[in-house]
């Protein structure tokens, strides 16, 4: 089966809709498949859950999606660098899950092994823990956490060949890796496509089965999330 399309709106062509849940790849700025998501953008649909570590910054990333209103709600752990989000949320236009980080790595990573849910100790005595199951294991409280499975997954890696098998490199490795696990459709843009054979299977992240779409999204700008400078020293 041809895996590889042309661009980002083919390879997503037949497959989103409104009310929708997506699980979105990437670590910061890292790894954000941008391709895809300014796809989705100029389809015009609507109402989408999104699951992502993070909401991108005003106008990159997630920002677009949530600049157009196309968000319904966010899943998320961070989101400190995007103020229309904090406007959305705040008015209460944008209904939005904090969920730890790592909570959120392996509620997907579940998702995708069949696992509907599991227990652990992060968010205990917190908000996190309010409206969830709540069970004692050894004399310690662990709170009951949901699997997510998306409709759709996008994902951001740095190489496949044409069969689907991907690379992540650095911390893009960290949220699109289980990401790409947990729904029947992922769909992921690369810089580059290779060959079949041409990576060594032992370098494979993501085997080819996970993968149903690819495009090749080169080449990309480097966004910087949070840019710090200082004056330079005099000599």
């Amino acid at each position: 089966m041809k895996k590889t399309f042309t661009d980002a709106v083919a390879a997503l062509d037949g497959v989103l809709h409104d009310g929708m849940t997506i699980c979105c790849g990437g670590f910061g700025l890292s790894g954000m498949p941008e391709r895809l998501i300014d796809a989705i953008e100029a389809s015009g649909v609507k109402d989408l859950t999104i699951a992502s570590n993070n909401a991108g910054i005003d106008g990159v990333g997630l920002g677009k999606l949530l600049r157009s209103r196309q968000v319904k709600k966010m899943i998320s752990s961070y989101v400190g660098e995007n103020k229309e989000f904090e406007r959305q949320y705040l008015s209460g236009e944008l209904e939005v899950e904090f969920c730890p980080q790592g909570t959120l790595a392996e509620r997907c990573r579940a998702g995708g092994a069949g696992i509907p849910g599991f227990y652990t100790k992060t968010g205990v005595g917190t908000q996190v823990a309010d409206g969830k199951e709540t069970k004692n294991f050894d004399g310690e409280d662990y709170i009951l956490e949901r699997a997510i499975f998306a409709d759709l997954s996008i994902i951001k890696g740095w190489k496949a060949d044409e069969a689907g098998n991907l690379i992540f490199r650095k911390t893009a490795r960290n949220f699109n890796e289980p990401m790409a696990t947990s729904s029947y459709m992922t769909v992921a843009e690369v810089e580059e496509i290779v060959p079949v054979g041409s990576i060594d299977p032992d370098q494979i992240h993501i085997p080819s089965i996970y993968v149903k779409r690819l495009i090749c999204g080169a080449p990309y700008e480097k966004h910087i999330e949070f840019r710090m400078t200082r004056e330079r020293e005099s000599a």
